[in-house]
């Protein structure tokens, strides 16, 4: 692993000083309307990536795709394409001539009647077919994987489920308060200060699952659904049954990238804030990123889930997280290097 000290004004995060507190980070951050009047309309595609599974995502294409590094971004637990970091992403990545390839996860982002089953935090086999259709249909040169939260351990397990065989096109992975321990990441949400974040979770969940169900009649006990007041009794009658886990326990074991982050060979950018509420840093101590120098990780002090908002410049609206992706995937991705 090597650790970045932030010393040049690109990677340095300064927060914005009326947001210095993880949970004010956070909030203000998922809460903010923003708008993106430079990126064009996407353009939908959908992408068969099992025999029972269809995802959709929603594209940004230069005027020349095959000329242009692509950026693929994965988003959180229940987000989807239209996650506000996602579009920002996109918005800066497009301006700075890549394609953006927003990818919906399985059911998300109104596509619950394109699969039979539910997606999980370690799925990477979806990113990966997308990623080996962009490749062999597409011919694109150059691609980079940027996820958040969950999105970012599903990143982080694609690199190290590849190993030493990732394609020579996947050129970088960027993830942004990575849920990498995922067993450690739901004790933190756990908490009673993060009381909020774990209802917001809970609600969509269930909504998703109503929907799923109609889209599924007779597929899914709704029956289980009722008494469900954390994500970890969700996991328990829902992910870890559907995808065969023994149980939501075995589920965070088996599904988070702490457990493949030591074969990862593709060039790995890990960004997270000492205050976030339910990402604890430790978990970036881990053998298996500390002695892997693919595998960079920049701890800010500041920053809350996701948020990383400093203060808005001259052509910069103060997201620096999605910045210093962008610069990630310009630096490595480029199609000439």
């Amino acid at each position: 692993m090597t650790t970045t000290p932030c010393g040049g004004p690109a990677d340095r995060y300064v927060p914005h000083p009326r947001l210095r507190g993880g949970h004010r980070m956070t909030l203000f951050t998922w809460g903010r309307p923003r708008r993106f009047p430079r990126l064009p309309p996407p353009v939908p595609r959908y992408f068969d990536v099992a025999p029972d599974a269809r995802v959709l995502a929603h594209c940004h294409w230069q005027p020349e795709p095959r000329r242009r590094p692509t950026l693929v971004a994965l988003h959180g637990l229940e987000g989807s394409s239209r996650a506000h970091y996602m579009r920002g992403l996109a918005d800066k990545a497009f301006a700075a001539g890549m394609n953006a390839v927003l990818l919906n996860q399985r059911n998300c982002g109104g596509t619950e009647a394109l699969s039979a089953g539910l997606y999980h935090s370690g799925l990477s086999a979806d990113p990966r077919a997308v990623i080996e259709e962009l490749i062999e249909l597409d011919r694109l040169p150059a691609i980079a994987v940027a996820g958040y939260s969950l999105g970012g351990n599903v990143a982080v397990r694609l690199a190290g489920d590849y190993g030493a065989e990732a394609p020579p096109q996947l050129r970088a992975i960027v993830a942004v308060s990575p849920t990498m321990h995922l067993a450690m990441c739901v004790e933190a949400l756990e908490r009673p200060a993060n009381r909020l974040y774990q209802w917001n979770f809970v609600r969509n969940l269930k909504r998703r699952m109503r929907r799923k169900a109609r889209a599924w009649p007779g597929r899914f006990d709704l029956g289980r659904l009722g008494p469900v007041r954390t994500v970890r009794e969700f996991d328990e009658r829902f992910t870890a049954p559907h995808h065969g886990f023994l149980d939501a326990a075995d589920y965070y074991h088996r599904a988070s990238s702490l457990r493949v982050v030591d074969r990862v060979r593709v060039p790995t950018l890990v960004v997270s804030a000492a205050d976030d509420p339910f990402i604890p840093p430790e978990q970036f101590q881990h053998p298996g990123i500390v002695e892997n120098p693919r595998v960079t990780v920049q701890v800010t002090p500041h920053g809350g889930h996701c948020g990383f908002y400093a203060r808005a410049g001259t052509g910069f609206d103060g997201y620096w997280a999605e910045r210093r992706a962008v610069e990630v995937v310009r630096e490595r991705a480029s199609p000439t290097t």
